[in-house]
Formats: structure tokens, C-alpha cells, sequence
């Protein structure tokens, strides 16, 4: 056998493998895409006949040992990936001793925190440790600040945001980064922890029992209390020495680069001021920023002079009140108005540009006009960082000086002045960018603004939400909050933001209320409870998109409440029908499904409250009832009976009530119980009609949550339709719309399910070996979620795999394939038509004939939907090449079921001209197959219809990557 040819770009890839890195991290190692690299892994694992991206990884070439570094022994480990770390823009000095033990304790135990005050030193020492033992973790190092986190739920999502993990349906962003860490070997290093460690905590003893292979070194001013904690205090620079000390050679190497090098006779004064700054690394280099321009005398000065020790609270001893010192004696060498900006721009979180600044910041004693000038001195003496960036220039505080900055703003009495100045920028920014969003449709101008502001906009809500004189503002943040989200992929915040304003909305009107001193006005009541329940049904919109279905429930009957309350009836009723249709419709997404009692009062509360004057309430209640009908009939298991045209009928009622209240999501809602009634009736064309009408209804409906979660679901059904009825075109046009779905950019299982299935019946066997990379990532990473549409999907790369001979990867695929799907789905409905058809290619008709031998009617519960047709028409070619007696009887009854289906229907003229031992008619139907872009059974028909077709049919099933056919 000839040894197959890599080209370099491949050698590339496979190397990376190797290092056991996720497509992504190829992609960003190599800049290229990470389809790209689907690609490539695709022809890496046909190439060397691999059956899954493991059995590459051991493919790869063993990398060559890493190299020792000067400074540190060499190691006789290989290479390992690079670790994902903020790169120092200046040389680590000093602390040898403690660097070696914290890198000792961060290799035996599971979580160590790095405790010492603010300033000492300690992300520069986790930095120096992590970089140090990177290449003893398999899936490397990644470093997350929890700076910008202001709310300490939210410290997984931080997480998740640095590694690369989104959220997924039917779960929450921790759900989801527990599932994806699980078997992950890794060192996480958590940066900041103190202000929230409220959620800190929490987080990583969830994390440390569910992830064996992850370690976690934290930094925090205080040890965070958690089970397994191993705590190491950092000290001080070593002061001992002179010249030789870590704090004089953390000065020393400062001061050099900003202007001089100190002389050595100057060493020992500079050791005194060191001492004086009890060795705390950020007020040694905020000193020797200075270096330059005061010089030692200046310095000294400065120190004897101006040092005061403040009073700190209970937290606070002689080493924090130190630091504080040196931030006082920095901020009093400030002219009035620098002191003014310094304290005032605190308020910002992420970086913030000069425009921003004079918004929050520039008021008496400071005028706006000088507020950029200000911002570089503050730059020049090292008080804010400076970010150049293709948006212009940014300036951010240290978060210490933060901290320094919020106190002053107390003291001045402008803690609440400058807080609202902040509170109304953030407000106008959301503003902006939601006008945006309108007008761009989310693109990514908008969605580098969103992030650029996102943890200003999140702050500004923590502290409004907790002042009742700010509810009212605090209502609009967090609405525009979840409106900026929800285009950003951010489902889980976005969700989260809604509900928030649901109860902001009310809270702000009581609070009103309250102040006056007298009893509600019923207006604002009113309105506010409709605001509530405006949001609740919005945040419904986005359970649903996640697929919590459980969620989508509560919302919504929660809606109804704040409807209720806020005096509309109707809307109460629209919402507890929507909460029943949602039990029924997708009750595949729930936890616990409602029992069937609880959701039938709704329903009967519902019609109590709709009347019949609301067009929305009354198309709803139609809804509902459609949806409790079908899943009734849908849960008989058998053919359909006379209860078919009634269920039909009853959804047929839905849809014209859900067009004359002019709503297309519901209209589509409605479309889709009428696609699956006809479904179950056997009506295969016009279920696929009704799925294709759903998505040009939803064309013209407002961008919402709620649209878009029918968008998502009109798209999977048109492209399961589209199957059923051999469209195999439509299908993969549909399909690739379903994968390009922003909301499903992180769960490509769900993404390119339908679009695998349709592939494989077209015979794209490379399509459906890259595509299949991205689904097993995926559903590995989710958690291998089971769905009635996952299963299909990993039955229809298990066929592609039996069709190319590979026997050991369809294997594999097939016990995923009982993993995501059901057992009975597979071994009555997709699981039977994927298997006959690799029976038939493989010559063994008897084995296919047994694989479809029920009658359609006893199986009609896993057949009816999408593999009706290609149940039947397989079924008859089976009996046809197995000489079954009945076999002219089945061709005849299939051919009058599949009738309109150009797939299925030149699969039955196939079987028909094979039993009439007539070939010649075969070209003919190769022609049929061909047409409709089925190109594997074109080859096959040309293979049987023998002579020089025969020939061509070989060829195109070798170019099609598939094993040669057994003829009969």
C-alpha cells in the first residue's frame, strides 16, 4: 500500500493534534479558519484511514524537546502548547524562592491562592509560576482577569469567555464550561479574585469536583474559603542586601527604563526608600516612575514629607496603609484639577476613550475642554494606562488606583454625582448601539462597541439597581442590556437581563409610590406591570433559543401574572397558552415536563380570560389547542387513523386565526403543528410546504428573541422535510442556513444536523466527514445531548463510513448514534434506511430485507415524519434483490406512496426494472438520480445497469470516496 500524501499545511495540522488542541486553537495557531481546519482534519483522518480525531492525535510526529531557557533548568518534558497568558511588557525581577514553591504547590495540589495585599505583587508572580509550568498541562494555561467582573455570578461566563466556550441549548454558560473542562488537562489562573469572591467560591468547588484534570491558581487579597484550598501567602520584596535585594533590583530596573540608570553609589538610599515602602512592588515602581524627573532627593522628599498613614477599615494593616501612601503622595503632587479627573474616571471600568471621559467627568472644577490634556498627564506619570486601538486612543486605570480613585470621589462628595454621570453614558452608549444594531442588523461594528462597553454598562447597572432613586434608569440599562446581548450570542446574560427588568419595572414604580407617600397610581402601576411583562415574554423568547424549555414555561406564566396585574386580560391569556404550547411543542427541551393536568387548568384558564375580541388571544388559544390535539394523536403509536384529518383541520383553524391577528411568529407556530399533523397523516408534500411557509411568514417579523427561536426551528423543519421528500437541494440549502445561525455558532451538533443527513444521501462523503468532525466536537462538548435530531445525524455519518468500507468508524458512529438519539428511532425509523442502504451497497440484500421488514403501519410512529418514502422504496429494492415473493406487491405499493418524490420514485423504477430483468431502463433512472442531485445512487444505478455504465459508475463512486459496490 502506498503511503498516502500529506501536503505541509496538513502536516501542520496533524502536529497541532497532536498537541491535543481544539479546532479553534488550530485556527488561531495558524491563522486560517476553523472550517479550514475542519477540512483538513477530514482528508487527514480518509487519508490515514483513522476513524476519529484521537487516533490522529497519535498519528502525529513527536515534537522535538523544548529548548532550556538561561534562566530556569532545563526540563525533560516535550514541548507543550503555548500558554494562553498576557505577554509582560517589562522583566520579571526577583522572588526565586517563592517561585519555586508556588510552582511546587500548583503541580501536587488542585486550587492554591496567591494571598497578599493589593500592589505586592501577586499577578506578576501567578504570571512567572504559570508560564513556568505550562508545558505540564496537556491543554496548556489560560489566564482570565476578573477585574471587569462586577457581578459575581457572572465569574464562570468570565471563564468561559476565556477559553473559548459559548453557551449551548438546554443549559447555562457553567453547565456548559464544567461539560467542556471534563476531561480537559489544564491550569486555570484567576487573576483578581477578591472582589468577587462571593462568586468565586461557588464556582471553583463546583469546577474542582467535576474537573479532575483542572488546577486553579487564584490570586486574592483574601483566601477564598473553598474545600481543597491551599493558601500561600506573598510576601514583600526581600529588602535585604542593598544593591542586592528584589526591591532594590525591581528599582533599579524601573528606573532605567524611564529615564537614567541610578548610579551604585546611590543604591544603598535607594535600599532606605525601598525600606520605607516596606518592599511593595506597585509603590517601588510608582516611585521609580518618578525617578527621572525628581530624583532621589525628590523622592525622599516626597516620602518624608508628604506621607500620610490613612486610617483604613478593618481589612487594612501597615502594609496596605503603605501602598495607600504612595497613592496619596502621587495624587498630591497632582495639580487640582488632575486630582479631580483621576478620581472621577474611577468610575469607568474598561478602557474608556477622552470623549467619555468629559461626559463623566468633565464638571466644576474640571472643565470638559480640558480633559484630554489631563488624561496625559495622568498618562505620563503612569496613573492610567494608555491602548492605542483602531477606535482611537484609550485610558484605563489600574484597578488599585481604581479602588484609590472611589474612595476619593467619597470623601470629595461626588461618589453619587459622578456614579450618575456614568449611569446616564452608559445609558445614551446603549442607546447608540442599539439604534445601531437596528440599522446594521448586529454586524460587527456594533458588536466590537457592545464589548468595548459591555463591563461599564454591567457596573453601572449593579450599583443603579441597588438605589431606589435609580430603578427607573436601572429598568432601561438592563432592557437595553439584554437587547445588546441576545445579537451578541450572550443568551444566558441576555435572558438574565430581561428577567431583571421585569423586576426593575416594578420595583421602580413601589419605589415611586413609596417616595410620594401616597397609594399607587393605577396608570403607572399598570404600565409597569405591562413593561414586566413585555420583558418576560421576551426572556421567553431566549429560554427558548437556549432550549430550556423549563424556563420558556415559567416565563411565560409569569407573564401572564404581571398581565394579569397589569389589567390585560387578553395578554394573560395569550401567555398561559403560550406556556401550554410550549409544554407540548417542546417538550423534548424540558427537565420536568408539566403534567398534563397542570396544563390543561392553564388552558382552561386561559379561555376564561381571552374572550373573544383579541385576535392574538384567540389564535393563541387555537395554538395550544392544535398543539394538545397533535401531541395526542402523535403519542398513539401506530398508523394514522380517522383522527387525522381532525387533527389537521384543528391545525389548519390555527394558522388563518394566527393570520388574521397579523403575528407571524405565531403563524408560524401554527404552520408547524400543521407540518407535523400532516406528517402524521402521510401528507410527506405538504408537510415540507407547510415548513417552507414558515420561514417566508418569518421574513417580515421584527427581529426578537422569540423570532429568531422560530427562525431556528423553521429552518431544522424545512430541512427534515425537505429530506422526507427528496429535495435533497433544498435540504442542504436550508440545512447550511440552520449551521450559519449566529445563535448556534457554539453547538454545531445542533447546527449541522440536518445538513449531515442531507449530505449524506446526496453521496458527499468528504462534506459529511468534515462536517461530522464539527458535530462530534460539539456534542462531546455539551455534554453528548440527546435529540431527535441528533440521531439521524451520527446514523447518517455511520452510513457513510459502512458506504466507504471503513466498518470500525461506522461502528463508532453507531453507538453514538444510540447516545444522541433514541434506540427505537434507530432501530425502526433513520436507523433502518441508513443500514439497508449500506446492506445493498455491500451485496447483502437478506440482511437489508430483514432490516426493513415491518410493515410501514407497525412502525409508523418512527417512519411517518421523514423516512416514510425512503423506507418504502428501500424496502421494495430489498425485496426485489433478496427474490422475496412479495416483492412485485411492495414495488407497487411503494410507488404509489412515494409518487411526486424524484428520489424515492427512481428508487422504485430501479427495483421495478431490476424485477423485470430489464437494465436497459437503468440509464434512464441514473439520469432521474442525477437530476436530482443524488450522485451516490447514480453511480449505483449505472453499476447495475452493468456494460461500459458499469465502468463510469465504478469511477464515480471511487471519486466519491466510497468503497467499490457488491454486485449481485
Amino acid at each position: 500500500m502506498s503511503t498516502p500524501v500529506i501536503s505541509a499545511r496538513e502536516a501542520d495540522v496533524l502536529a497541532l493534534l497532536g498537541e491535543h488542541l481544539s479546532n479553534a486553537e488550530i485556527a488561531a495557531r495558524l491563522f486560517i479558519s476553523v472550517r479550514t481546519v475542519e477540512s483538513h482534519v477530514s482528508s487527514l483522518l480518509r487519508k490515514l484511514e483513522a476513524p476519529d480525531r484521537r487516533a490522529l492525535s497519535r498519528r502525529a510526529p513527536e515534537p522535538p524537546p523544548a529548548e532550556p531557557q538561561c534562566t530556569e533548568p532545563p526540563r525533560a518534558e516535550r514541548a507543550r502548547p503555548a500558554a494562553a497568558l498576557p505577554a509582560p511588557l517589562t522583566a520579571f525581577v526577583g522572588r526565586a524562592r517563592e517561585r519555586a514553591e508556588l510552582t511546587t504547590a500548583v503541580t501536587e495540589r488542585r486550587l492554591v491562592t496567591a494571598v497578599g495585599l493589593g500592589g505586592v505583587g501577586k499577578t506578576r508572580l501567578a504570571l512567572a509560576v504559570a508560564a513556568r509550568v505550562a508545558g505540564d498541562f496537556a491543554d496548556g494555561v489560560c489566564f482570565v482577569d476578573l477585574v471587569p467582573v462586577a457581578d459575581p455570578g457572572r465569574v464562570g461566563a468570565a471563564v468561559a469567555a476565556a477559553m473559548g466556550v459559548g453557551e449551548q441549548p438546554g443549559r447555562g454558560i457553567d453547565d456548559a464550561l464544567v461539560a467542556a473542562l471534563a476531561d480537559r488537562q489544564a491550569l486555570l489562573v484567576l487573576d483578581n479574585c477578591e472582589q468577587v469572591r462571593d462568586g468565586v467560591a461557588p464556582f471553583l468547588e463546583r469546577l474542582l469536583v467535576a474537573c479532575p484534570g483542572i488546577r486553579v491558581l487564584a490570586t486574592s487579597r483574601a483566601r477564598l474559603m473553598v474545600p481543597f484550598e491551599w493558601v500561600f501567602p506573598v510576601p514583600p520584596l526581600s529588602r535585604v542586601g542593598g544593591g542586592g535585594s528584589e526591591a532594590v533590583a525591581l528599582f533599579l530596573e524601573r528606573a532605567a527604563a524611564v529615564g537614567r540608570a541610578p548610579a551604585p553609589a546611590e543604591h544603598d538610599r535607594i535600599a532606605a526608600l525601598c525600606e520605607r515602602l516596606d518592599g511593595m512592588a506597585l509603590a517601588i515602581e510608582l516611585a521609580a516612575a518618578r525617578w527621572s524627573t525628581l530624583g532621589l532627593d525628590g523622592l525622599t522628599s516626597g516620602l518624608s514629607d508628604q506621607l500620610r498613614i490613612l486610617a483604613g477599615g478593618p481589612r487594612a494593616d501597615g502594609r496596605h496603609r503603605s501602598v495607600r501612601a504612595v497613592l496619596d503622595w502621587s495624587h498630591d503632587l497632582l495639580e487640582p484639577q488632575d486630582r479631580a479627573l483621576l478620581r472621577r474616571v474611577s468610575a469607568f471600568v474598561a478602557p474608556f476613550t477622552a470623549e467619555a471621559a468629559a461626559e463623566v467627568a468633565g464638571f466644576a472644577p474640571l472643565e470638559a475642554a480640558a480633559v484630554a490634556d489631563g488624561l496625559g498627564r495622568l498618562a505620563e506619570q503612569s496613573l492610567l494606562a494608555v491602548t492605542p486601538s483602531t477606535a482611537g486612543t484609550r485610558y484605563q486605570a489600574l484597578e488599585t488606583l481604581r479602588q484609590y480613585g472611589t474612595e476619593r470621589l467619597g470623601e470629595a462628595g461626588e461618589l453619587d454625582g459622578v456614579r450618575s454621570r456614568h449611569l446616564a453614558w452608559c445609558l445614551a452608549g446603549a442607546d447608540d448601539l442599539r439604534e445601531d444594531g437596528l440599522r446594521e442588523d448586529g454586524g460587527p461594528d456594533g458588536r466590537a462597541g457592545f464589548d468595548a462597553v459591555a463591563e461599564d454598562l454591567r457596573a453601572a447597572l449593579t450599583w443603579a439597581a441597588g438605589r431606589p432613586e435609580q430603578r427607573a434608569d436601572a429598568y432601561r440599562l438592563a432592557l437595553r442590556l439584554a437587547e445588546l446581548a441576545f445579537p451578541r450570542n450572550l443568551l444566558g446574560e441576555a435572558q438574565q437581563r430581561y428577567e431583571q427588568a421585569a423586576l426593575l419595572a416594578v420595583d421602580a414604580d413601589a419605589d415611586a409610590d413609596a417616595g410620594a407617600g401616597v397609594d399607587a397610581d393605577a396608570d403607572a402601576k399598570a404600565k409597569a406591570n405591562a413593561c414586566a411583562a413585555a420583558a418576560l415574554r421576551q426572556a421567553a423568547g431566549v429560554a427558548g433559543c437556549r432550549r430550556l424549555g423549563d424556563d420558556m414555561y415559567r416565563l411565560h406564566r409569569a407573564a401572564a401574572e404581571a398581565a394579569r396585574r397589569a389589567g390585560d386580560t387578553a395578554g394573560a391569556a395569550r401567555d398561559l397558552a403560550a406556556a401550554a404550547t410550549a409544554a407540548y411543542r417542546f417538550s423534548s427541551t424540558f427537565e420536568r415536563v408539566p403534567p398534563v393536568d397542570e396544563v390543561s387548568g392553564l388552558l382552561a384558564e386561559a379561555r376564561g380570560l381571552a374572550g373573544e375580541d383579541d385576535p392574538a388571544a384567540v389564535a393563541a388559544l387555537a395554538l395550544a389547542e392544535a398543539a394538545v390535539v397533535a401531541d395526542a394523536f402523535g403519542a398513539v403509536q401506530g398508523a394514522p387513523d380517522n383522527a387525522a384529518p381532525d387533527t389537521v383541520a384543528c391545525a389548519e383553524r390555527a394558522v388563518e386565526l394566527a393570520r388574521r391577528a397579523d403575528d407571524p411568529v405565531a403563524r408560524s407556530a401554527a404552520l408547524d403543528a400543521l407540518s407535523g399533523a400532516q406528517s402524521w397523516a402521510g401528507e410527506t408534500f405538504a408537510a415540507a410546504a407547510a415548513a417552507r411557509d414558515r420561514i417566508d411568514v418569518l421574513a417580515s417579523a421584527p427581529s426578537t428573541p422569540a423570532r429568531t427561536h422560530e427562525l431556528i426551528d423553521a429552518l431544522a423543519m424545512a430541512a427534515a422535510t425537505a429530506v422526507g421528500a427528496g429535495e435533497l437541494s433544498a435540504a442542504r440549502r436550508w440545512g447550511a442556513r440552520l449551521a450559519d445561525q449566529p445563535q448556534l455558532a457554539d453547538v454545531g451538533d445542533h447546527a449541522t444536523s440536518w445538513l449531515l443527513v442531507a449530505d449524506a444521501f446526496a453521496g458527499r462523503a468528504d462534506e459529511v466527514l468534515t462536517g461530522s468532525v464539527r458535530f462530534l466536537d460539539a456534542w462531546e462538548t455539551t455534554g453528548r445531548q440527546r435529540s431527535f435530531s441528533l440521531g439521524p445525524a451520527a446514523a447518517a455519518v455511520a452510513m457513510v463510513h459502512g458506504l466507504r468500507g471503513d466498518h470500525e468508524a461506522r461502528a463508532t458512529w453507531l453507538a453514538i448514534t444510540d447516545r444522541a438519539g433514541g434506540k427505537e428511532d434507530h432501530r425502526h425509523g433513520h436507523g433502518a434506511v441508513f443500514d439497508a442502504m449500506v446492506l445493498l451497497h455491500h451485496g447483502d440484500a437478506h440482511a437489508a430485507l430483514d432490516r426493513v421488514a415491518p410493515e410501514p403501519e407497525q412502525v409508523w410512529k418512527w417512519v411517518c415524519w421523514v423516512w416514510l418514502h425512503w423506507y418504502e422504496a428501500l424496502r421494495a429494492e430489498a425485496a426485489v434483490l433478496a427474490g422475496h415473493p412479495d416483492a412485485r406487491a411492495r414495488v407497487a405499493t411503494a410507488r404509489a406512496v412515494v409518487a411526486g418524490n424524484p428520489v424515492a420514485t427512481a428508487l422504485v423504477d430501479r427495483a421495478e426494472a431490476l424485477l423485470d430483468g430489464d437494465p436497459a431502463r437503468l440509464p434512464a433512472t441514473a439520469a432521474a438520480f442525477d437530476a436530482a442531485g443524488c450522485r451516490y445512487q447514480w453511480a449505483r444505478t449505472l453499476l447495475l445497469a452493468g456494460g461500459e455504465h458499469a465502468t463510469t459508475g465504478a469511477s464515480a463512486l471511487a471519486a466519491l470516496g466510497l468503497a467499490p459496490m457488491a454486485l449481485r
